[in-house]
């Protein structure tokens, strides 16, 4: 990760706000894929059971994260309906690659309105879900409430694991390793998702 990227360099820097500024662009901007999400949100948890850098209320800190996941979703939502077919005639640049609509494309078609919740749990998919549920019209009451479960779990959810584990002596002195566990840790709900689809399209054998 570059280090301007690392997520206790960017608390320091930007305090709340940045926190804030990167969740929102890591939910829906198109810009947004490369950002930390996980990892930011752990630290977050961490740094506020230190009182390092931040120095606001666990439920306030998790309140205003979980607000800006639902908002930044809700932009891509709003983007994706807007300009959504154009996406997909864009030709590949630095910064944009056909290949993450196509991700996001499928995921969404394999898991339906539950993919807008266990995005949240996978970099890059969870930047251009919103932007592919826009573009193929998911119905927008359908998307709100995924995308409120989703932001709440998400948001206030790592935050609030980086919170009590932030209090451990063990994870403080392994906060690399910490948050390599988080993002493994962060594709279970998917992984089990793909076990059970498979489970249900196996053939079964007539005795």
């Amino acid at each position: 990760m570059l280090s301007f990227l690392a997520p206790e360099h960017l608390i320091s820097t930007f305090g709340l706000l940045g926190i804030l500024a990167v969740v929102f662009a890591e939910s829906g901007l198109l810009i947004g894929f490369f950002l930390p999400g996980d990892s930011l949100l752990f630290t977050t948890g961490l740094l506020v059971a230190e009182g390092t850098y931040l120095h606001q209320p666990l439920w306030l800190v998790c309140l205003l994260v979980a607000v800006a996941a639902v908002a930044g979703d809700q932009f891509g939502y709003l983007f994706g309906r807007k300009f959504g077919p154009a996406l997909f005639r864009r030709p590949d640049s630095r910064l944009f690659k056909q290949e993450n609509l196509t991700r996001a494309h499928e995921f969404l078609a394999t898991y339906g309105a539950r993919s807008i919740i266990l995005a949240r749990f996978v970099p890059v998919v969870r930047t251009f879900t919103p932007i592919v549920a826009g573009a193929g019209r998911m119905d927008y009451r359908t998307f709100l409430v995924c995308n409120v479960i989703g932001g709440v779990l998400w948001g206030g959810g790592v935050t609030l694991l980086g919170h009590q584990l932030g209090q451990i002596a063990v994870v403080k002195d392994h906060i690399e390793l910490m948050l390599i566990a988080v993002v493994a840790v962060s594709v279970i709900p998917v992984a089990i998702e793909v076990l059970r689809a498979r489970q249900q399209n196996r053939p079964r054998h007539v005795a």
